[in-house]
């Protein structure tokens, strides 16, 4: 399959990825960063799988998620009839389940079950037993039970069903995993389960207040943003998925399954700008919990409970994706110094104050905090937001995070009346820009620069007006978006930066990044160049799969979705865009320098 086959399902715990084919090739349980017990995406069938379709195989005819929920019905047309599988993940707490109910829709069609589980990516074979009627799977820590009316058989350490449906019959799969020294959860009532799902669902998009363009492919990347949310903390991790590759057949593939604080001010953005007050309130309350501590502590990505250590490490039994390895667990970028997210992290607190969505006591105690460490280490080189694993450089972007954090602390003081040292903060806000200006800026080419005393160019720059650092009008800023648009705009989307030049210390090179082609997108629109703007954005909205769903990046050469998928950065994108280029309020407001 590729990427953009892949449809999405999930309980606000965990999610699972399935195939045009029927097959749910990517399943942890019981988290999303929890070892999968399908994983036949980053290898093959051996990693494990699931699948249900037509005797015959092949691809699904059509596929649609129903109404606006996480609900996944894919239907085939074959010569005996049509079929139509329905798959969910119901929220229930206790367990996690899967739901998997054929239906017949017309004539008599012949369906094949495979399930194939292995617990920790593939390496590790359950002993599977019939207990009470049902199939009861366990290895160490993992149990896991599929319940079912129809016969099973096994063979190559496979379970297998044949069955045939007939028009109106209905013929249902619960797959439940529990820890296995936890006594057996009650069983699932499948039809119950479904509309239980399509109820919450139903009463989640309640919520949804947009009055602008686009509404229904905002809706869906808000759905998507929701599944990818840890309810039991409100984090939000980045992927459902590790090691899909940036480049096919490469080696730039990273664990996604955590919690980035850069990602907190654009997702309260699109959060507060369409109405979900409780998931912004829940993320922002994350944050709060996760940057406690000692500011010079501070890391860039935390688990979704807000773990701390990471580790990185490889899984060699994996072939990888298509052949890209490795595959990695964990993410040692948790360990670099990236000066723009203690500006992120005020940034993000910035716009919950001006939401008005009601601190705790201390939140301003932490923020004095980031502060009073951003004060002492702007000068510092970083690693940039890109978590280059080359050389720390004064990289432009970080610099200007740096002079947000502040500039949003004299916010604080000026429209919220908080308490500190405003004066001295007004100084170091001018410092810091004079700073940037002059060092980060190449006057010849009338662009900011990747970093200090660079020729590069870095899509992070397209967010200096944004932030408030300069206003979109000024002749800096529409420089660098025309650099931009000259050297990193490629095949009608835009790149990061330019991976030839060595910066990252990475070989090989990597597709187009969606997140910084909507922020050119809103760039364009505020520069005045609306109508290329809201063409870029169509061309965008062309590229999510027929679920509604975007990958990390997009591979121009080979016309595919690559990177982990479905990605935060760019469903916040999508809804962050449409509600600029619908006339939505900036995201900042212009500094009182």
């Amino acid at each position: 399959m590729r990427i953009e086959d892949y449809g999405l399902l999930g309980d606000l715990e965990t999610a699972a990825l399935v195939g045009r084919d029927g097959s749910i090739d990517w399943l942890c349980l019981p988290r999303f960063d929890s070892p999968a017990c399908f994983a036949a995406l980053l290898g093959d069938e051996h990693a494990g799988f699931w699948r249900i379709a037509p005797a015959a195989g092949g691809l699904c005819t059509r596929r649609r998620y129903r109404g606006d929920s996480l609900i996944l019905e894919t239907e085939w047309e074959t010569p005996e009839g049509t079929i139509r599988l329905i798959d969910a993940m119901p929220r229930r707490g206790e367990a996690a389940d899967v739901v998997r109910i054929v239906e017949g829709v017309s004539g008599r069609v012949p369906v094949h079950m495979a399930l194939r589980l292995r617990f920790d990516y593939g390496r590790i074979v359950p002993w599977v037993r019939r207990r009470d009627g049902q199939l009861n799977a366990i290895a160490g820590p993992d149990a896991a039970w599929l319940d079912t009316p129809v016969p099973l058989e096994g063979r190559e350490e496979t379970t297998y069903a044949d069955f045939a449906v007939s028009a109106g019959e209905r013929v249902p799969f619960v797959l439940t995993y529990r820890a296995s020294h936890e006594p057996y959860p009650h069983p699932v009532d499948p039809e119950q389960a479904l509309a239980d799902t399509e109820a919450f669902w139903a009463d989640w998009i309640e919520g949804f207040r947009y009055e602008g363009r686009w509404p229904e492919a905002v809706r869906r990347s808000l759905i998507t943003l929701k599944a990818l949310t840890y309810h039991p903390t409100g984090g939000i991790v980045a992927a459902a998925t590790t090691s899909l590759p940036e480049q096919l057949g490469g080696s730039r593939n990273w664990d996604y399954r955590f919690c980035w604080l850069r990602d907190a001010t654009f997702t309260l953005q699109a959060l507060l700008g369409t109405g979900f007050v409780a998931e912004a309130k829940a993320w922002r309350e994350w944050l709060l919990r996760a940057v406690a501590g000692n500011p010079a502590d501070l890391q860039i990505m935390y688990g979704i409970d807000g773990t701390r250590r990471l580790p990185e490490y490889e899984l060699d039994w994996l072939s990888g994706y298509e052949g890209a390895s490795p595959v990695r667990i964990g993410n040692a970028a948790s360990g670099q110094f990236q000066l723009d997210v203690w500006g992120e992290v005020l940034e993000g607190l910035h716009l919950a104050r001006e939401a008005r969505i009601e601190a705790d006591e201390t939140a301003w105690d932490v923020q004095r905090a980031l502060l009073d460490f951003l004060e002492g280490h702007w000068r510092d080189p970083d690693d940039s937001l890109w978590e280059v694993r080359g050389d720390p450089r004064h990289f432009v972007h970080s610099k200007v995070l740096a002079w947000t954090g502040v500039d949003r602390a004299v916010q604080a003081v000026e429209r919220h009346g908080l308490d500190g040292p405003v004066d001295r903060w007004r100084a170091l806000r001018e410092t810091i820009h004079r700073d940037v200006c002059e060092n980060g800026y190449d006057a010849r080419r009338n662009t900011f620069t990747q970093f200090y005393g660079s020729d590069a160019l870095d899509a992070a720059t397209l967010l200096i007006p944004q932030v408030g650092f300069l206003p979109w009008g000024d002749p800096r800023v529409v420089g660098t978006v025309e650099a931009i648009e000259r050297d990193l705009y490629r095949d009608g989307f835009v790149l990061r930066y330019d991976t030839a030049a060595g910066v990252d210390g990475l070989p090989g090179h990597e597709g187009a990044f969606l997140a910084c082609t909507f922020w050119f997108a809103d760039a364009l629109h505020g520069i005045g160049r609306t109508a290329d703007a809201e063409e870029l954005f169509g061309r965008l909205l062309d590229l999510r799969n027929d679920l509604g769903l975007l990958s990390e990046e997009y591979d121009t050469v080979a016309r595919r979705q690559v990177g982990n998928t479905p990605q935060a950065y760019s469903h916040v994108g999508l809804v962050n865009t449409a509600r600029h280029l619908s006339g939505a309020p900036p995201a900042a407001r212009p500094a009182t320098r």
